[in-house]
Parts: structure tokens; C-alpha cells; sequence
């Protein structure tokens, strides 16, 4: 999790650890799409990259005790949350010493101790879950928020229409992130028919804003602002951060619905790794030969845990049943 500016903090150090959050998301879904195409990862995998500023930025206003929930495209969320990238890596090749010892796979990752949970397959499922995840912590009585994460075409499920509605009822403490990357699953038609995505929360009477999905540093300073009205029990707000996948929905999409320049022209001008790049390079909070450093030692990172991962026992057979349902005494 990355430092938080401002204060008595360093607020070069903060953005270098912004950086380096974003850049370990950007080589770990660099690899884990690597071993997809060599048939090492099973079933679905969906990537986030492009869109790293968004969780990295929000990570950044979380503090011990805050749950995250999110949909299938949740790698870069459990980095973000702080799992440990062999953990993570071990799950997506379904090993016994991943984070959800090899049953979860790429889509369905826990992780209680750091408070993740999911990593949800069903678009929109995530979103009621949390909420009931900020419920039991307002019958606590703490000051704890929930971070629920889902798409624009989520944003279109009824059942996140009904958690606005109770959340708002019940002033839950829930900042709801819409990371509007503009491409539901194999189409180049926005999800959004008719009222914006961030209107549809406002009709429920929640505060709402919008960000630059693209800019960590907006959204840090976004996430700093409102969640704190949320820990104070004023009730939950809705974001929506525009921001966009540069690959398929999934590795099995190859995104024929839109061209290869406009990806590109997204990537050479609004990447948000190179974006905040420049700018600790213009502001003078990091040389070049730094920058390197941490791309070098993230590569090594990331390639270190797939090759221990990969050098994992698979789940025996006769476990497979184990650690799928709780148990219970009899």
C-alpha cells in the first residue's frame, strides 16, 4: 500500500511508493498474461492494465481495518491490499500455496487477514456483499469504510441500483468505485443507455463524484477527501473513475471492437504510470537512474514469485474438498 502525501510526510517519497505500487500491478499482469499464453493459468484471467491509478489511489486513503471488495479483474486490487505477489501468482496457477490455496483461481481470491474479499465472478455480486460488509462494521460502531469496486457494465445489475437505495437508508460507511473503463464485455457500445453511471447513485441521494481514473494523483487527493465524511458516519458517496483497459476483457477477448490507434493514443498520452514519470522526473522527487532501479527491482519481484509459483505443489486430489465451504461441528 502506498504512502499517503501530505502532512508531515515526504511528499516525494509518497509519490516514488505511488509509482512503484502502480508498476508492480503493470509487470505483475504483464506476466500473469504471459503464463495465460503459455496454458499455465486455467479457466478465465482478466487484466487490469491501464487501469492501475485507480485502486493504487484509493489504496492510498485505506487504513487497517477497511474491507475491499471488487469483480473478477482483481489482481491489482489484492497487490494494492498488500498480498503477497507469489501468494497471488500460486492462486492464478492453482497451486496449494496460493492465497486461496489453489480453489479460487484468477477470479475468486481471498484474503480475511487483509480484509479482501474477492474477487466475484458474477458481474455486480460484489456490490450488496459489501454493503453487508459495512453494515456488520457500522453495528460495531466503528469508524472502519468498505471499498467496493465494480465496472460500468455493472453499474447497469439491479441489485447495485437496491445497495445504493439501503446503504443510503442506512448511512452505510461505503465508498462505491466505478472504474468506468468504457468496453463492457465484447462490445464497443458504452454500458450507459441512459442516465451518466454516477447519476444513477445520485438518484438514490448519495454524493457524487467523478475523477480522472488516469491520474493516481487525483484520485489519491479524491479518496483523502471523501472518505472522511464516510468514517464520520454521513453515509456512503460514489465515484466514478474513468480509466481504460488496454487489453481484452478478458485474455479470450481480442478486442476487435475498437482500433489498435486508439489504444495506442491512450497509452502515449494518458498512460498513468508515464504520466506520474514525468512528473517526478519534472518535479526533480526522482532521477531517471532511480526509476530504473525500481522497474529492475519490480521485474525481478514479479518474476521471482511466477518462478517459485511455478515450482509449487498442486492441490492433492483427495484435498480438493477442503477449504471450499466452512466447517462445522457436528
Amino acid at each position: 500500500m502506498a504512502a499517503r502525501d501530505g502532512g508531515e510526510g515526504d511528499p516525494g517519497a509518497d509519490r516514488v511508493a505511488l509509482y512503484r505500487d502502480m508498476l508492480l500491478i503493470r509487470r505483475f499482469e504483464e506476466k500473469a498474461g504471459q503464463l495465460y499464453g503459455m496454458g499455465l493459468i486455467g479457466g478465465f484471467c482478466h487484466l487490469c492494465i491501464g487501469q492501475e491509478a485507480v485502486v493504487t489511489g484509493m489504496e492510498a486513503a485505506a487504513r487497517a481495518g477497511d474491507h475491499r471488495i471488487t469483480s473478477y479483474r482483481s489482481h491489482g486490487h489484492m497487490l494494492a491490499a498488500g498480498l503477497d505477489p507469489r501468494a497471488i501468482m500460486a492462486e492464478l496457477l492453482g497451486r496449494e500455496t496460493g492465497a486461496s490455496r489453489g480453489r479460487g483461481g484468477s477470479m475468486h481470491v481471498f484474503d480475511p487477514e487483509r480484509r479482501f474479499w474477492g474477487g466475484h465472478g458474477i458481474v455486480g455480486a460484489q456490490v450488496p456483499i459489501g454493503a453487508g460488509l459495512a453494515l456488520a462494521e457500522k453495528m460495531r460502531g466503528t469508524n472502519n469504510a468498505t471499498f467496493i469496486y465494480f465496472g460500468d457494465a455493472a453499474a447497469d445489475q439491479g441489485q447495485v441500483a437496491e445497495t445504493y437505495a439501503l446503504a443510503a437508508r442506512l448511512s452505510l460507511p461505503v465508498v462505491f468505485v466505478i472504474e468506468n473503463n468504457s468496453y463492457p464485455p465484447g462490445t464497443g457500445l458504452s454500458a450507459a443507455k441512459g442516465p451518466q453511471l454516477i447519476d444513477r447513485a445520485k438518484a438514490y441521494g448519495l454524493p457524487v463524484r467523478t475523477v480522472d481514473g488516469m491520474d493516481v494523483l487525483a484520485v489519491r487527493d479524491l479518496a483523502e477527501e471523501i472518505v472522511l465524511p464516510v468514517r464520520a458516519g454521513k453515509g456512503p458517496v460514489a465515484v466514478e473513475a474513468k480509466t481504460y483497459r488496454y487489453r481484452g476483457h478478458s485474455m479470450a477477448d481480442p478486442a476487435k471492437y475498437r482500433t489498435r490507434a486508439e489504444a495506442s493514443r491512450v497509452r502515449e498520452t494518458r498512460d498513468p504510470i508515464d504520466t506520474l514519470r514525468a512528473r517526478l522526473l519534472e518535479t526533480g522527487h526522482a532521477d531517471a537512474d532511480r526509476l530504473r532501479a525500481i522497474d529492475r527491482e519490480v521485474k525481478e519481484a514479479v518474476n521471482a514469485a511466477a518462478e517459485a509459483a511455478r515450482g509449487d505443489a498442486e492441490p492433492a486430489v483427495e484435498t480438493l474438498g477442503r477449504h471450499v465451504y466452512a466447517e462445522a461441528a457436528s
